[in-house]
């Protein structure tokens, strides 16, 4: 990318952890007379360009602050394509801050949650997909999440979509030059040839929405929610399935009051889950309103773990279990009917699927069939463990949004193409495909968008 420098004014931030540490690193970025001064104010000197250097840093009165390494950056050849000047001094909060104050005094501000990586954004030197793959790099919760974020901060996920929008501009060029030029005869072959086009990005579309659904359940994870009545053993599962007493488990009925949340991952897919009060009926006002809050997390959910106790339920056909329940499971929320206490039932460990829904039949107590559960959460999300060749970068729902709506306009531009031969609507359904890919990558965007996305990094990236 060409650098377009795009600068306001001088942005100061740590760039390490607040807390103690043996290194703790001031990043500053801005025009070059701002940097030069900073620095021959608190260095002495403008040290040499991309070259660590031994420096005290200075007080306004001369005085020694601390001593560490300054290293220069000279627009373009920088983080966010503007002059940085980075100070690394000793790790102490303390210490730290007065070096950050004294930065402050001589011109600069605070910089705003991920305005480094934004800067770097509006000045060409990554694209919106890296930009959000820094974050996701930082925010990794494991190697395979890390590896997926680096992925796409090499540019892989970009490289991707550079390409079908490079055939979307290619088809919309002669497309366009037909409307322009209509006494020009239509070639069948070439008419042929577009449909193979169609077809050809259609698909390569769909395939690179498999890998971004892999790449966002790494980052995102998924929500699963435990409900069912009292005593069920929804704390008992969830305890079981953390490996940890989370939750408090008695055999007194309602015990459970409030939701209950604990991370745990399986093979790397990230799973929040969430244990509920139980539902019944009840006059309790602290219980409804546990009730309440338990609706409320089904409605939102990713996955529904719906828990019956194996020995007290009569029906074993799912929608009645559900019906019992008052359960209304969304659409888009994939719901599993959970037989426990097979220990007491007599039951034998399972998975199988009756009406549509799938069933698990295992022991919170003894641990019996909760391999089953774990492989059939996996499963359920079309999760699989990710190998170095499997080429999975990191995305966002946002991505997945971007991409169904492409593929919506690809199969508009496909229908006519295939029926009427308006070429207007043709061409118009392929921009439309164009930019919302675009939007991907940050070639469209709105202020709203980019501040969104950027709010949500750390101070100092």
């Amino acid at each position: 990318m060409q650098a377009k420098v795009y600068s306001k004014d001088t942005i100061a931030a740590r760039a390490t952890p607040a807390g103690r540490g043996g290194v703790g690193i001031i990043r500053i970025s801005g025009a070059k007379d701002s940097i030069i001064a900073i620095a021959q104010a608190i260095l002495g000197t403008l040290p040499k360009p991309r070259y660590a250097t031994h420096a005290i840093f200075l007080a306004a009165n001369g005085a020694m602050l601390d001593e560490g390494l300054a290293i220069y950056f000279s627009a373009p050849h920088s983080f966010t394509g503007e002059d940085v000047l980075e100070l690394q001094g000793h790790g102490g909060a303390v210490v730290l801050d007065v070096i950050l104050q004294r930065v402050i005094g001589l011109g600069a501000r605070l910089a705003r949650p991920g305005e480094f990586s934004e800067r770097a954004f509006l000045n060409g030197k990554i694209d919106l997909l890296q930009a959000e793959a820094i974050a996701d790099l930082i925010d990794a919760s494991s190697q395979q999440a890390a590896r997926c974020a680096l992925r796409s901060l090499q540019g892989e996920f970009s490289q991707l979509i550079a390409g079908l929008v490079e055939r979307l501009i290619a088809l919309r060029i002669q497309v366009e030059a037909w409307i322009d030029f209509p006494e020009e005869e239509i070639d069948p072959k070439t008419q042929k040839q577009q449909a193979l086009d169609v077809e050809k990005i259609l698909f390569n579309i769909k395939e690179i929405k498999k890998v971004a659904q892999q790449g966002v359940l790494l980052r995102e994870g998924i929500t699963v929610v435990i409900a069912g009545k009292p005593n069920a053993g929804k704390s008992s599962l969830l305890n079981r399935l953390t490996g940890q007493d989370t939750a408090i488990v008695t055999p007194i009925p309602g015990t459970t009051r409030d939701v209950l949340r604990a991370p745990l991952q399986i093979d790397d897919l990230p799973l929040h889950l969430l244990d509920t009060a139980g539902l019944q009926e009840t006059t309790d006002i602290v219980e409804q309103e546990g009730i309440r809050r338990a609706r409320k997390e089904i409605d939102t959910a990713d996955h529904i773990l719906c828990l019956v106790d194996a020995k007290a339920q009569v029906s074993r056909d799912p929608k009645i279990i559900l019906q019992e329940l008052g359960v209304v499971v969304p659409a888009r929320v994939g719901v599993t009917i959970v037989f426990n206490k097979i220990d007491l039932s007599g039951e034998l460990e399972k998975v199988c699927e009756q009406s549509g829904i799938a069933n698990v039949y295992l022991s919170a107590k003894t641990g019996q069939g909760m391999g089953l559960l774990r492989t059939h959460l996996k499963e359920s999300v079309g999760f699989k463990v990710v190998s170095e060749s499997d080429g999975i970068f990191s995305a966002r729902r946002r991505h997945l949004q971007a991409l169904d709506e492409a593929e919506i306009s690809v199969l508009k531009a496909q229908q006519h193409l295939q029926v009427s031969g308006a070429l207007e609507l043709i061409a118009e359904e392929l921009r439309r495909a164009q930019r919302v890919l675009g939007e991907i990558t940050g070639e469209f965007s709105s202020e709203d968008l980019l501040g969104r996305i950027f709010s949500e990094f750390c101070i100092g990236k």
